[in-house]
């Protein structure tokens, strides 16, 4: 049986057999996740104002946050096109069946990329790539990735413009 805390309900970790999430995020919970992803370089001080709680509070929500995996980290969010990466596009491959495996460990070793998810439908991995410029990013499709052993076909989207959405669960 799962043990239940006044606070959250589910104990952190406590799954009650589903294998899902550690447990439901409360009003504060979500109110600390929106200032933290508009600003992760907050004070505990400062957060703790903003979202109308004790330091002790704020403190012991972000530690358990971190704890449970909720919040993954801190980082810094890098503007690509100032930093010399110009040319975005998502290329969408299609791989051999039971290969994930091992293409994504290669994709992971591929300079440029920035991000990777497996999908189900028509293509089986989505990766961003980043890129000075276009002769690179062809690099990097043509030569590196079409190379990766599992890798039938390659299917890429250049990105004109990029933005984020303002109903974003954490907005």
């Amino acid at each position: 049986m799962s043990e239940v805390s006044q606070e959250t309900g589910p104990t952190a970790g406590a799954t009650g057999g589903t294998g899902r999430s550690a447990g439901p995020l409360d009003e504060v919970d979500r109110r600390i996740l929106r200032e933290l992803v508009a600003d992760a370089r907050l004070s505990i001080r400062t957060l703790a104002d903003r979202v109308h709680v004790s330091r002790t509070n704020a403190y012991a929500r972000v530690e358990r946050l971190l704890r449970d995996g909720v919040l993954a980290g801190f980082t810094a969010r890098v503007a690509p096109e100032p930093a010399g990466l110009g040319t975005s596009a998502y290329i969408a491959l299609t791989i051999e069946q039971n290969t994930w495996r091992e293409v994504s460990a290669e994709l992971a070793q591929v300079r440029y990329i920035e991000h990777a998810a497996l999908l189900s439908g028509e293509h089986d991995v989505l990766a961003l790539v980043r890129a000075p410029d276009n002769a690179t990013l062809r690099d990097v499709v043509l030569d590196r990735v079409q190379s990766i052993a599992g890798v039938l076909s390659t299917r890429t989207w250049l990105v004109f413009e990029e933005f984020d959405g303002t109903l974003s669960p954490w907005a």
